[in-house]
């Protein structure tokens, strides 16, 4: 199990407006202040999301490849984080909906252009 995940920000009250949005629809709260670098999410399985500016104080980039999934407990929340995301400003990187025999997937990137998913597993 992976106990946390972080991303990058370059405009730290942006992103904590973008979150402090967003994380409450996939069952997360604000659990931790990095100060002025950022915001830390809990979710009640213990694991923890935060968004923050790099501690080597370079620019924040986005990783080829490098994605964050969230999963949660229906596809009406897969859905509704999706739309959350768009409303916010994020960009959509595939419609939520099935695919395949996996259960229900949406894509989307945040105001940084980190890369987020949302799914819903069937079974």
């Amino acid at each position: 199990m992976i106990g946390y995940q972080m991303v990058g920000t370059n405009d730290v009250h942006k992103a904590v407006e973008f979150y402090n949005q967003l994380m409450p629809v996939l069952g997360a709260k604000p659990a931790m202040k990095f100060g002025e670098h950022g915001q830390g999410y809990a979710f009640a399985s213990g694991q923890l999301f935060a968004v923050n500016t790099p501690g080597n104080k370079e620019p924040a980039t986005i990783g080829n490849g490098q994605m964050t999934a969230f999963k949660v407990d229906s596809p009406e929340i897969v859905a509704a984080a999706h739309a959350k995301a768009l409303e916010l400003g994020g960009t959509c990187e595939g419609e939520p909906g099935p695919r395949g025999e996996f259960g229900d997937f949406s894509y989307f990137r945040d105001l940084d252009g980190n890369k987020l998913a949302v799914f819903y597993m069937k079974g």
